[in-house]
């Protein structure tokens, strides 16, 4: 009975990122009648790869091993060949710190991450320096930019970034890399949809008319940005604070003593050389540099690669003589939400939108970190979606 019921569920998913595919797999596995309309010729969002010879994704990208989007994946059997984080001699991580190149972080920056709980309602800056001092506090906030995209992480809530410092900081790492890109993921997901069912329109933009003729027929999962949902809905409300970050992708003639990853604890700023855990994405004797730099309101993105520049001088010896490729972009409401000081996840866009509209990203009421929000709103939405119906979705 209760298949019976779901099938005459009808499921559409606007975008076709992560988090779409996410929810287009979840109600296809309840049974559901799902289509899923992206706008692009090409599933992902900004998990899409670029093709070769230069395989980049949109920024720095990670799959965090300790999120639950990694044993969903590995469950479903998604998960494409991983690298992990390279620790056989010469693959180095770097650590730039009162103007000097050093191979470890202050000692007492690793102390402070063994605490798991840090308050909602303090700066993160005001509540490490009490446990670490000012210096190591300012340390911390810059390393945690890496998941944060954010230029002033000690700002926001202390919850929000120590959760992000200390997952970024874990040992063994969390961090690991779908071989080939992030591409090679999504279209894993993108079969298994067309596999289950999955009606899969690209090219398709969707308005607000046929999205008010879509919800006629049943629930709509809206995964898109923020701004584009915003657009979309007609929603004003539909706002939260994000980061703005200029990213950088080089390409180098390949050297040994490179460092694998070169962060920068005087100022927001990571650089991630990829071809070191994963060297097919790029040719054989090129590194492909990945980095995102931080910009302050109404700061230039000239400004902040050059700062970005001056870190690369420090860390990638005669690096300028042997640039073989170069791509600036800016991302801006591309990198998740951050929860100001006595905010948290809860605060952000509700999910349920209510009249069978569904609302899924990186920006929304759901918690996680990084691309683990789009995850896990995706789930939660189809839940809804299909508990409104009466039918239970699968774990």
């Amino acid at each position: 009975m209760q298949q019976d019921r779901t099938r005459r569920i009808r499921l559409t998913v606007v975008g076709g990122g992560f988090g779409g595919l996410t929810a287009a797999l979840c109600a296809a596995e309840a049974g559901a009648e799902v289509t899923l309309y992206d706008a692009h010729e090409e599933l992902g969002g900004r998990a899409r790869t670029a093709a070769g010879p230069y395989r980049t994704n949109e920024g720095p990208h990670a799959l965090y091993n300790g999120g639950p989007h990694w044993r969903w994946l590995r469950r479903r059997g998604l998960l494409p060949p991983m690298a992990r984080v390279p620790v056989r001699e010469g693959l180095r991580l770097r650590y730039h710190h009162g103007g000097a190149l050093r191979r470890t972080p202050p000692a007492a920056l690793l102390r402070l991450r063994r605490g798991r709980e840090a308050p909602v309602g303090v700066p993160y800056l005001e509540w490490a320096a009490e446990r670490a001092g000012e210096p190591t506090a300012r340390a911390a906030a810059h390393f945690a930019a890496v998941a944060t995209f954010h230029h002033a992480p000690g700002q926001l809530s202390a919850a929000f970034t120590h959760e992000r410092m200390r997952r970024a900081s874990a040992l063994p790492p969390e961090a690991h890399y779908p071989r080939g890109g992030w591409g090679t993921l999504i279209a894993r997901m993108a079969a298994r949809a067309r596999e289950s069912g999955v009606r899969v329109e690209t090219g398709a933009r969707v308005d607000a008319a046929s999205l008010a003729e879509a919800v006629r027929h049943g629930p709509v999962v809206v995964a898109t940005s923020l701004a584009a949902a915003r657009g979309l809905l007609d929603d004003p409300a539909l706002s939260w604070p994000t980061g703005r970050t200029a990213l950088l992708d080089l390409v180098l003639e390949a050297r040994p003593g490179d460092p694998f990853v070169l962060s920068d604890l005087d100022a927001p700023g990571w650089i991630e050389r990829f071809t070191a855990p994963d060297p097919s994405l790029a040719p054989a004797g090129r590194s492909l540099l990945q980095a995102q730099f931080p910009l302050a309101p109404g700061e230039p993105r000239a400004r902040a690669l050059e700062r970005g520049e001056r870190l690369l001088d420090v860390g990638f010896a005669g690096w300028r003589g042997r640039v073989v490729h170069r791509a600036e972009a800016t991302a801006d409401g591309r990198t998740g939400a951050v929860d100001p000081c006595g905010t948290t996840w809860r605060d952000r866009p509700a999910i349920d939108r209510g009249d069978g509209l569904y609302l899924v990203g990186d920006q929304v009421a759901a918690p996680g970190v990084l691309s683990e929000v789009s995850f896990t709103s995706a789930v939660r939405a189809v839940r809804a979606a299909l508990a409104a119906a009466g039918v239970a979705a699968r774990d």
